[in-house]
């Protein structure tokens, strides 16, 4: 061998997952500074079979310099199914060098339709870091390539846009996830899909609600509570829509109640105006549904409506409903209802709450903040920040999947015949402009927990676990978040010089909510890097678990989380009875159309990750809770 040519041993890795092997053939190509050798076999007559290692001999021609890149080609075999491979690394070694190999992280899905997949070696850089002009060459390429693929698409006026996808096979494996199977309550749910009436009474609601919700213990005590008023004010702070509550000093000017309408409702010798300057008042206000078209369900009208509904800390430190009003715009068929009012008028007015407060939970709550911020970031981050930026590496575990589960969604339970069109009250006319509102009004502060929760006023509100839970988690992910970023940022003069970042947050801006609403439009230091990454990560994790795996223990007792009304909200008081509640609430087959929508959102996918192993301190608390009046 000549002094210019060189020897190299390559141990390619096939991760160990049972589905990771391969028939297709394996082309290696080593890649340096000054060279490249040409394309060798790896698998030559041999199957990467999972959990295997193939370890091959490449002798180039000429020098190569330094190793930079490992290039890896699938080929599908003839006769062979073409099945995809899941690379782990690979590791070079120069047999006469005797150090240690150098490591190629690959870590992901490879097809034959990839083509040419090029691996990089060394550790995660900024661009300013990177010495190797075919290192800036190969970012520069994959950003490119991934901006060819990946594409942002209008989906609502006003909203944040998402990937401009049709189909699930131009994700890819690596975008991609497995679900679970059914849970076996669907299969009892599905059976009621034939019957478009009304429940016949409480007593059919139980006899179901045996079958598919008597095994989960929180679902159960919800069904033994969730008349009590200590409960409704429960579920507004910890159940799984804890967003919307807030903290008032004044009163609504639409909110017709007076101070003597409330004394028997507040503390002796206090009045509402004392309670108010004392924060004892709180407020859920609906008034973005205020005028917008209700869904027509098995050709029927249903009905929404605007509520607004003042809860009043009390001396025992439950926080309890003291009036609601069902439309936003007072007059004399619009009454308040009160604790004081026959049970069944009171008890049908925190139903109407909790029917509105559903439509807020699954569009905004749950789709636009966790869902529709995950895609945002994932488009941009794939689009901007390539494999070796330290931010790609740190936000892509939280995020990968989102592009699957949103397409899915907009296929499915936002279309014709889905879900939201045929059992929920705010059907497929409603969404745009409901999403469109909601875009309009959030506002970067409230995406960050400490912020909304000072600005809500229930950070320091006794028995508010979620809050308590979600600063807890929030904190802790700060100090990662920011511990990552000081390794790579060293000064903010760094973050202003960094394009790729400058970039990211810039697409995010552009495709994301107006200008008003707080959101950064370029980063000026690190601090700033670190509060909008850990948002991030905040919202598609934490968030998302909050407002969206509770969602079926809430919902299983239909009464208690209604996804429509079908009677309009009543105008007087005193002319229901509590068989006449039924009347009001979703058909048969509605009920578990929704009801098996939320139980499938609710399983995670097979690859599902918890930020950590013991599992959510919120879900801890809650039934700690609940078990100790159980």
């Amino acid at each position: 061998m000549t002094a210019s040519c060189q020897e190299f041993e390559v141990t390619v890795h096939t991760s160990p997952g049972p589905t990771c092997g391969t028939f297709n053939g394996l082309w290696l190509s080593l890649i340096g500074s000054q060279g490249e050798t040409p394309p060798i076999s790896v698998t030559a007559g041999h199957h990467l079979l999972p959990g295997s290692t193939r370890l091959v001999s490449v002798r180039s021609s000429g020098p190569l310099g330094q190793l930079i890149l490992v290039r890896l080609r699938l080929e599908a075999q003839a006769g062979f199914p073409d099945v995809n491979w899941h690379c782990s690394r690979v590791e070079v070694r120069r047999p006469a060098g005797g150090s240690g190999p150098q490591v190629f992280l690959c870590d992901r899905w490879l097809r034959p339709a990839d083509g040419d997949v090029e691996l990089c070696s060394g550790q995660l850089c900024l661009m300013a870091d990177e010495r190797e002009e075919k290192l800036k060459l190969h970012r520069l390429k994959q950003l490119q390539h991934q901006q060819q693929l990946i594409r942002w698409r209008l989906f609502v006026s006003g909203a944040p846009q998402c990937a401009d996808l049709s189909s699930m096979l131009q994700l890819g494996p690596n975008l991609s996830y497995t679900h679970k199977s059914q849970p076996t309550n669907t299969h009892y749910l599905r059976g009621f899909n034939s019957r478009t009436e009304s429940w016949t009474g409480f007593s059919e609601l139980e006899t179901v609600f045996a079958h598919t919700g008597d095994h989960n213990s929180v679902a159960r005590f919800i069904k033994a509570h969730w008349k009590e008023d200590w409960f409704f004010g429960y579920q507004c702070l910890n159940g799984c829509n804890p967003l919307l509550i807030r903290q008032i000093r004044l009163l609504p000017p639409n909110l017709a109640v007076t101070s003597d309408m409330l004394r028997p409702f507040l503390p002796k010798r206090s009045s509402l105006e004392d309670e108010l300057k004392k924060g004892t008042i709180y407020l859920l206000d609906y008034e973005i549904l205020d005028g917008l078209p209700a869904n027509l369900i098995n050709g029927k009208q249903a009905y929404l409506s605007a509520p607004l509904c003042l809860l009043h800390l009390n001396q025992q430190e439950q926080l309890v409903p003291i009036a609601i009003q069902l439309q936003h715009t007072p007059g004399p068929q619009n009454p308040v209802f009160m604790p004081s009012d026959p049970g069944s008028d009171w008890l049908l007015a925190k139903i109407w709450v909790h029917c509105m407060d559903f439509q807020c939970h699954q569009l905004i709550s749950h789709y636009l903040r966790t869902h529709m911020m995950a895609e945002l970031c994932c488009v941009a981050t794939l689009r901007h920040l390539p494999d070796q930026h330290p931010l790609h590496q740190l936000l892509m575990p939280h995020v990968r999947t989102s592009l699957q589960i949103n397409l899915q969604a907009r296929a499915s339970l936002l279309a014709a015949n889905g879900v939201f069109d045929q059992a929920v009250g705010s059907g497929l006319m409603t969404v745009p402009s409901l999403l469109s509102r909601a875009s309009a009004r959030l506002c970067y502060r409230s995406l960050c927990v400490p912020d909304d929760l000072s600005d809500r006023g229930v950070d320091k509100l006794p028995h508010s676990f979620y809050a308590q839970d979600a600063r807890r988690v929030w904190d802790a992910l700060h100090r990662f978040v920011s511990s990552w970023v000081d390794l790579f940022y060293k000064r903010d003069e760094d973050v202003q010089n960094d394009p790729e970042l400058q970039n990211w947050v810039s697409d995010i801006d552009t495709h994301s909510f107006p200008e008003d609403s707080g959101f950064p439009r370029r980063f000026c230091t690190k601090a700033e890097v670190s509060k909008f990454v850990t948002m991030f990560i905040y919202s598609c994790s934490a968030l998302h678990s909050a407002v969206n795996f509770s969602q079926l223990d809430f919902a299983l007792w239909m009464p208690n989380c209604p996804a429509s009304m079908m009677k309009p909200p009543p105008q007087v008081k005193g002319q229901l009875t509590e068989d006449d509640i039924v009347s009001f609430l979703p058909d048969v087959n509605a009920t578990c159309r929704v009801l098996m929508a939320l139980t499938m959102l609710s399983q995670p996918g097979v690859d599902f990750v918890r930020l950590h192993p013991a599992g959510s301190a919120g879900k801890d608390n809650q039934m700690h809770l609940f078990a100790s009046d159980e």
